[in-house]
């Protein structure tokens, strides 16, 4: 790590400022040119302190950065995580607010819903079915508190990996009963198709990712807990949203999930 824990802690503080004042922050990058990665997750870490101090819990984590395209963008070769908090679930077809939003963009996702603690290092795809209870339709409504997105991977992994809420569909699906690789997705924005894509999007199947996650959490200390709510990561581009549109993500064996911006 390059900056010392005053700086670190001082930059979680900004972002959780810009969090919750719904202001945007020049890039991490532009001020400090030599900050790494293990800098940006030690400072997402105090970001989520704040959040857990002002009452908020931790249901789970996001992947980010799962697809090619993605990574080519910002040059890197793994993706990323962030955390999710019980501040950030909306539900099927609930309306979210903007004024809650800076500069949000919807992406359809596969949630996993893990009824099983899954402690990496060495977890594989076998061991991330047999602990996961079901499969869920969702929208991740990402959202950045840098600048008009001008962001590179240590950006975005101290901005809690660009993740603002997430919306979660009504249909529980057993993950052994589709093929997670091959589901295809469709979402639709005020009643046209905008975006399609495919599980096989997200690192060649949504379950790569979770093993991913699980087998980074785990060099950490980390666990994945039962009960956790973890978004595997987009099926397809991100589409920007203001308030009066209404999105609907369908994903082949799985099912839809709506949600409208107010």
């Amino acid at each position: 790590m390059t900056m010392t824990p005053a700086l670190i802690e001082q930059l979680g503080d900004e972002l959780y400022q810009a969090l919750t004042q719904r202001q945007v922050l020049e890039p991490l990058t532009n001020r400090y040119a030599d900050i790494t990665i293990e800098d940006a997750y030690a400072i997402q870490q105090k970001m989520l302190a704040r959040r857990l101090a002002a009452g908020e819990k931790v249901v789970g984590k996001k992947i980010g950065v799962t697809s090619q395209a993605v990574m080519n963008m910002l040059g890197v070769f793994q993706p990323d995580f962030g955390w999710l908090t019980d501040a950030m679930v909306y539900n099927e077809g609930q309306a979210i607010p903007m004024s809650r939003l800076i500069q949000p963009k919807a992406e359809g996702e596969i949630a996993f819903v893990l009824k099983k603690t899954l402690q990496g290092p060495g977890v594989t795809a076998a061991d991330v079915l047999r602990a996961t209870d079901c499969v869920v339709p969702c929208f991740e409504i990402v959202d950045s508190r840098i600048q008009d997105w001008k962001i590179k991977i240590q950006d975005t992994v101290a901005d809690n990996a660009s993740c603002g809420v997430f919306v979660l569909g009504d249909k529980l699906v057993d993950p052994k009963k589709v093929d997670l690789a091959l589901c295809g997705m469709v979402l639709e924005k005020n009643g046209e198709i905008v975006v399609t894509g495919a599980g096989a999007a997200t690192m060649a199947s949504p379950v790569n990712a979770m093993v991913w996650l699980a087998n980074t959490l785990g060099r950490l200390g980390i666990g994945l807990n039962a009960g956790d709510i973890v978004l595997s990561g987009a099926l397809g581009a991100m589409v920007p949203v203001q308030a009066g549109d209404s999105l609907r993500c369908t994903i082949g064996g799985i099912g839809g999930c709506s949600v409208r911006f107010i």
